[in-house]
């Protein structure tokens, strides 16, 4: 079995930071792409940010110059570093991994969510 737990969530100010941490753990070989997805109260699961095995990264409009997504990937963990942070910034905080689980499979596994929240 695989496993992303992930920590780090909670209340915090508008301006504040948070730092967050998704490990893998289990059965697989190797990890690929991991990311942050986030999910506010009536809204859709939007894209964070993603960072690829070779450091790569991509990030929403929206977190772009607050946010920083960075990985491990002797410890199988991704972390995402967030600065600046606005009330539109609550919502619960999924991280995502491409599990190599073999030579011939791969699979997306999902943390099992942070709630971050942002208020005064």
């Amino acid at each position: 079995q695989v496993q992303l737990v992930e920590s780090g969530g909670g209340l915090v100010q508008p301006g504040g930071s948070l730092r967050l941490s998704c490990a893998a753990s289990g059965s697989f070989f190797s990890v690929g792409t991991m990311g942050w997805y986030r999910q506010a109260p009536g809204k859709e699961r939007e894209l964070v940010t993603s960072i690829t095995y070779g450091g790569d990264t991509n990030y929403a409009d929206s977190v772009k110059g607050r946010f920083t997504i960075s990985r491990d990937n002797a410890k199988n963990t991704v972390y995402l570093q967030m600065n600046s942070l606005k009330p539109e910034d609550t919502a619960i905080y999924y991280c995502s991994a491409e599990m190599r689980l073999s030579l011939f499979r791969v699979q997306t596994y999902w943390g099992q969510g942070t709630q971050v929240t942002v208020s005064s």
